[in-house]
């Protein structure tokens, strides 16, 4: 389990725009890391287009916003270009990074239990290391809550 404190684990992911990321190469500059089930989807929608539409205020705090998924490369690339979001989405396929974070676990729908993306987001210090933590939140608390959290 991860604390406000930690060094934020690193990780090299797939970018939408096929690009490997390494988190460690964003040292110097805030990071939202948020986690989403699945792309094009409502409420992950609602959580990546509210990071969109408060990205300036994000930027204002020398942050920059990052989103991960299982989803593969092409199809985070479809929807980041519908949603017009202006950060990158990357690829988590096999969800080590997420289950890193804390961000995967038991998820319930329609009676039945399965595994999957917890909603969530990380705030990561321009040190590397985590600033903020939040599991198992909704979509606009995510956006709320970050935004409030990096303009305190």
């Amino acid at each position: 389990m991860l604390n406000v404190g930690d060094p934020a684990p690193d990780f090299e992911l797939l970018s939408d725009e096929n690009q490997l990321v390494k988190l460690s190469d964003l040292r110097g500059r805030r990071v939202v890391l948020f986690f989403f089930p699945k792309a094009d989807t409502p409420g992950c929608a609602t959580q990546a287009c509210g990071f969109r539409d408060r990205f300036p205020r994000i930027e204002a705090g020398n942050a920059t916003v990052i989103g991960l998924s299982p989803d593969s490369p092409a199809k985070l690339a479809k929807w980041r270009a519908k949603e017009s979001l202006p950060y990158t989405l990357l690829s988590d396929p096999d969800h080590q990074v997420a289950e890193a974070y804390g961000a995967w676990g038991e998820k319930q729908m329609f009676g039945k239990t399965y595994d999957g993306i917890l909603r969530s987001h990380v705030i990561i210090g321009a040190d590397g290391r985590l600033e903020d933590i939040r599991l198992r939140i909704s979509p606009q608390e995510s956006v709320d809550a970050a935004v409030a959290f990096l303009e305190e």
